[in-house]
């Protein structure tokens, strides 16, 4: 009798052939460009409304855990797969990512009319020494503006204990303002963090969580474009009190109850700055294996 694959190897057996793409950045790496740059846009007064954004820029920073696997991310044509299936879905506006997911998306027309958000600080590697140090190693705001895009994104993490936080402060405060120069979303992801046995760990209190968006709303000459990126943390509300600016939450890596999680989600949509869900590993990799089906009870959460 054959044992059980799970859901990551039965998705696995699913997926479709992407070798083309290969082929297609050898023989014809213009293609990069015109596909990004023909793609049918975002309509941007969808923004006054709920979204739902797919956020898939886990691996570039070496973070490759998702559904119990270490390293369930680091197989591309899997996660190229589960982005493919996840964006097709009713509802989905938009995406997350480094230069090479999203190109290879726009290659296979899985970007066409959505939102699209190019990650930017990529450096601060898991359990690196200069993890906060966290350098801009993706897209820079002109990146972003040449290939079309929505916005960018930056991840702040903010330890007062490690001389990194502060490069990466100012770097993150040079990239607000070339995002806001431009007309793009600045879409600020803000962490209070600290050290535990030579790993980062963010301190997820309302509290601390306070203490983070203020810093990050700060950064930059103008917030007329920048948004924030925020977990849900108990106290919800009091903690969104600490910010009038524009608010998407994060997911993290998943796990534990899902009702749990999505309830929290539900509830935290009920508050005025939360403007949707961006979302990754939670639903990309669910336990069942059912990306289409976490992908559309998320989007159910939204009230539209």
């Amino acid at each position: 009798m054959t044992a059980d694959p799970g859901p990551l190897a039965l998705a696995a057996r699913h997926r479709p052939d992407l070798g083309h793409l290969t082929e297609l950045r050898v023989t014809n790496p213009q293609a990069v460009a015109e596909a990004l740059l023909l793609r049918p846009r975002f309509d941007r007064t969808a923004l006054a409304r709920p979204l739902f954004v797919l956020a898939a820029d886990h691996p570039a920073r070496g973070a490759l855990a998702a559904g119990g696997s270490p390293t369930a991310m680091g197989d591309r044509h899997e996660l190229l797969a589960r982005c493919i299936e996840a964006l097709a879905r009713p509802g989905v506006d938009g995406f997350l990512g480094t230069a090479d997911l999203v190109e290879d998306l726009a290659l296979l027309g899985a970007l066409d009319g959505k939102l699209v958000l190019g990650s930017m600080n990529r450096g601060g590697l898991p359990g690196a020494a200069f993890e906060l140090d966290d350098r801009f190693t993706g897209y820079d705001a002109r990146g972003i503006a040449e290939a079309g895009l929505d916005g960018g994104k930056l991840l702040l993490r903010l330890d007062p204990g490690d001389h990194g936080t502060a490069t990466t402060l100012e770097s993150a405060a040079h990239a607000v303002d070339q995002l806001n120069e431009r007309g793009l979303i600045a879409m600020v992801e803000p962490f209070s963090s600290h050290r535990e046995g030579g790993r980062v760990v963010n301190r997820l209190t309302a509290d601390d969580q306070m203490w983070a968006n203020n810093i990050a709303q700060g950064l930059g000459r103008t917030t007329a474009h920048t948004w924030l990126k925020v977990p849900v943390v108990e106290d919800m509300e009091r903690m969104m009190a600490s910010t009038t600016l524009p608010a998407m939450l994060l997911g993290g890596e998943g796990g534990g109850d899902r009702d749990a999680l999505f309830a929290s989600w539900r509830r935290a949509l009920r508050i005025p700055q939360i403007r949707g869900l961006m979302i990754g590993r939670t639903l990309l990799y669910p336990p069942d294996g059912d990306v289409a089906g976490a992908i559309d009870t998320a989007v159910s959460l939204l009230e539209r």
